[in-house]
């Protein structure tokens, strides 16, 4: 490694983070890089002791910042995390999320060799009792969630968008940073605008964050319905980016829920679809829990349910107004000028 490393912004969104947010924040001070570092923590209005153990960071540490975020809401959290950094290179990391050793060495090694304008790679779900193990188990199985790659691994190369990010700022600040509109899937429509602009999106497995899913069902539930959500406004908003994995979820929950209307008014016979969807999951989560201790494993079915029905009940009862409202403040993509270069 060189002597010395491009200097890097690391920027954090937080709402509600007590649990994760200083072992997050010590992944990154931690992190074996040689460049100059800075954390600038975006705080939301949380109800919890996020903000006393952001101040607490501040005082440990000069490398760490923090900036207001009245909104709560993810994407006017980056832009203000991004406003308030200076360094060339920008690392997107979550409150939850444990960057591994390497990263962003290994990050910045990748924006050089690709001439990429954001680099991302794998979403490392790892739990810490019984139900978040199950819950990991089913974010990294392809029978929860296809075949994307920041869930379940792949080879390197080209990417439609990857998980956080580590971005030339200059590609940010040529976008004019992340579309507040998008509460959700915000990279996705980020990283839609750089591809349009000619610039490169890369995964590379080389490149890990350990996640922490969610502690409840009902949680969980939330997550994902609000995944399907603004999967259907994406959808609405670039019509290309549908495939059969998104369509799979509502395609799922229209198929149980005719079943079970049939099976109570016509014949008992339509149960057999719900009893083959609980059949499937149940042997998929077979090879998914290997490993696990038996209490894990018997709750696999369960975040598999809860992941697909939930999905697609939010891509169903996606308002179509929400998804006017987005396409009304859509951006255009920014090319570089390169007049004058």
């Amino acid at each position: 490694m060189p002597a010395q490393q491009p200097a890097v912004s690391v920027i954090m969104p937080v709402l509600n983070e007590e649990h994760y947010l200083r072992d997050s924040v010590r992944h990154i001070l931690e992190q074996e890089y040689a460049g100059e570092m800075e954390v600038v923590i975006a705080l939301g209005p949380s109800s919890d002791r996020t903000d006393e153990i952001a101040a607490e960071l501040v005082r440990e540490d000069a490398r760490v910042h923090t900036v207001a975020n009245p909104t709560g809401r993810t994407p006017a959290a980056l832009n203000a995390a991004i406003k308030a950094s200076r360094h060339p290179i920008v690392v997107r990391v979550d409150g939850h999320g444990m960057l591994s050793p390497n990263y962003i060495a290994t990050a910045v090694r990748l924006l050089d060799e690709t001439g990429a304008q954001n680099v991302g790679g794998i979403m490392h779900a790892e739990g810490e009792n019984a139900w978040e193990e199950a819950v990991a188990a089913a974010m990294t199985s392809r029978i929860g969630v296809g075949n994307a790659p920041f869930h379940t691994g792949g080879g390197a190369g080209p990417a439609e968008t990857v998980y956080l990010g580590v971005f030339r700022r200059e590609a940010l600040e040529q976008q004019g940073g992340y579309n507040v509109e998008f509460i959700r899937a915000q990279d996705w429509e980020l990283n839609f605008r750089i591809r349009e602009a000619g610039g490169l999106i890369w995964f590379s497995p080389e490149l890990k964050v350990q996640y922490r899913p969610r502690r409840s069902v009902r949680a969980l539930a939330k997550q994902y319905k609000d995944y399907g959500r603004w999967r259907h406004v994406v959808a609405r908003y670039h019509a290309g980016s549908i495939n059969l994995r998104y369509l799979a979820p509502p395609t799922l929950v229209c198929a149980l829920t005719a079943a079970v209307v049939a099976g109570a008014a016509l014949t008992p016979w339509a149960f057999a679809v719900p009893a083959g969807y609980l059949a499937a999951i149940t042997a998929g989560s077979v090879p998914a829990g290997r490993g696990l201790p038996l209490k894990a494993r018997a709750q696999i079915p369960v975040a598999l349910a809860t992941m697909h029905v939930c999905w697609g009940f939010g891509f169903l009862t996606s308002p179509r107004a929400l998804a006017k409202r987005v396409i009304a403040s859509r951006r255009p993509a920014v090319r570089r000028d390169t007049s004058q270069v």
